[in-house]
């Protein structure tokens, strides 16, 4: 197993929460129409993060490996959320790319992008998830 994400309440806001992954932290928290103080990204803004960062990374890091000239990697992620309780969530991934690139070089980390190891986990994988309650047996 990997190490656990863990998350606690900040109790000096409404709802904010933080986030403690290895040795990294990152706020939460909800906007203030849902009774936080928008102080940090919401959990859906993390999932969407998550795909953005892992076209970013893994473009990057198969241009270093393939020796394509890539200067920089920005993507940018739009959500479409109007059908999630009917079943469908909706990100549309923008992939920038700066560097002395043909066209063929671009179409193919267009094509790497596509096949991120989180884009394949949120369209490909079954995701099972278990709560219990802490002192349960596992």
């Amino acid at each position: 197993m990997s190490t656990p994400i863990t998350v606690i309440r900040d109790l000096s806001q409404p709802m904010r929460h933080i986030v403690h992954v290895r040795n990294h932290i990152v706020s939460t928290d909800v906007s203030v129409e849902e009774g936080g103080l928008d102080a940090g990204p919401s959990p859906h803004d993390l999932y969407d993060a998550a795909l953005s960062a892992c076209k970013a990374l893994t473009v990057l890091w198969y241009a270093r490996r393939k020796h394509i000239p890539v200067e920089d990697v920005r993507v940018s992620t739009e959500r479409d959320d109007s059908d999630e309780r009917k079943g469908t969530y909706r990100l549309a991934a923008t992939l920038h790319l700066t560097g002395d690139l043909s066209a063929a070089q671009r179409e193919e980390l267009l094509g790497v992008a596509q096949k991120c190891p989180v884009h394949k986990l949120m369209t490909s994988v079954t995701t099972e998830v278990t709560t219990r309650l802490a002192g349960e047996a596992a």
